[in-house]
């Protein structure tokens, strides 16, 4: 381990180098690239140092004690020894944990998708109860949340909405939504009293930036058609609402959220850059075959994650077992508690699988 570890710290000392380097300061996305790089290994560095001091001091003590020939320095550096020795074993515990490969998208925001699927009118109310959930909890992280797209439902909820989530290491939290969700529960319009079961589809996106998807504009064909939904009054009257096509992959997004052509436009194609590199992350996933059929942290629309039963008042996520109550996580704060769940069964999967 000693090895792996001085070639970290050679590492961060490059890093240090390069952020001092004026060339690089000049570039902002060049320098605050290596600037997260850094901060995020800083953690590991500190605790690698601190491991090889104490390897370090036990064999200096070690030495120091072959020669020594008055007992009290004998016991003296034996305690030394004792002590050094004594915090390996939580260091090394540490540092695994720290090498654990993280998610090069883990610092990024996210686009969210919600989808009603099986279910109705139901599964309309039930896309809207979800986008509900994500707003409180979004309330609770002091993130920022904007909606792009969204398709209202008659009966209420949504048949679809898109939204931005801004904030730190947004995509690191909610890329563990991203999958299938029941709900099993007496519908508002049910006179019978009897229990439905609905679907609505989350795909949790991260945000891609230009330097991560580059798009010619000769793939894109753009389509120009007036507002539906609120905008002021230029709604029905001005074509500001824009569905971009990219043609190679047949993606379709559109945006009529926001007030001009302009806007919309931008919205679009942060949404397009989004979804294409969703597929270039599946592509490359598939290639890793076993990794993929990981549900934890790789989360698809096909896969149904979790269950929220109204009746019994429980929340299942299948993922891992983990039970918690329908009041506390729909409608309530408890989102957090399943998700942190999750993120440990993620790390103990990948720290298995490391060693």
């Amino acid at each position: 381990m000693r090895d792996k570890l001085e070639k970290i710290i050679i590492a961060y000392q490059e890093l240090e180098k390069k952020l001092s380097d004026p060339s690089v300061a000049g570039n902002i996305k060049e320098f605050t690239r290596l600037n997260k790089e850094y901060a995020h290994q800083t953690d590991l560095v500190n605790a690698a140092r601190e491991y090889i001091s104490a390897l370090d001091d036990i064999e200096a003590a070690k030495e120091m004690l072959r020669e020594a020939s008055d007992a009290d320095e004998k016991e003296m550096l034996q305690m030394d020894i004792s002590e050094n020795e004594a915090k390996l074993p939580q260091l090394e515990e540490d540092i695994k944990f720290m090498l654990i490969p993280s998610d090069p998208n883990d610092e990024k925001n996210t686009i969210v998708e919600i989808r009603s699927a099986a279910g109705g009118d139901e599964a309309a109310i039930f896309a809207g109860d979800l986008f509900k959930m994500y707003q409180r909890f979004f309330e609770t992280k002091k993130w920022k949340m904007t909606v792009l797209d969204s398709s209202p439902s008659e009966a209420g909820g949504f048949k679809s909405i898109e939204f931005k989530v801004e904030g730190d290491k947004v995509y690191s939290v909610m890329k563990y939504e991203s999958g299938v969700h029941r709900v099993q529960r007496v519908p508002k319009t049910e006179s019978q009293g009897r229990i439905q079961t609905s679907t609505a589809t989350v795909a949790v996106l991260p945000e891609a930036e230009e330097i991560d998807v580059q798009i010619n504009q000769s793939d894109l064909r753009i389509d120009t058609y007036c507002a539906s939904g609120p905008g002021g009054q230029c709604v029905n009257t001005t074509y500001s609402a824009v569905r971009i096509t990219h043609l190679p992959t047949n993606t379709v997004v559109q945006s009529q959220e926001q007030r001009s052509q302009i806007q919309n436009r931008e919205v679009c194609m942060q949404m397009l850059r989004a979804r294409l590199y969703e597929m270039e992350l599946e592509r490359q996933q598939a290639e890793l075959g076993a990794e993929r059929s990981s549900q934890i942290g790789h989360g698809n629309r096909s896969e149904k994650i979790r269950t929220y039963n109204q009746p019994q008042d429980r929340v299942t996520d299948h993922r891992i077992g983990f039970n918690s109550t329908y009041n506390g996580v729909l409608l309530g704060d408890q989102l957090s508690t399943v998700i942190e769940a999750l993120a440990a069964a993620d790390r103990a999967e990948k720290l298995a699988a490391a060693v």
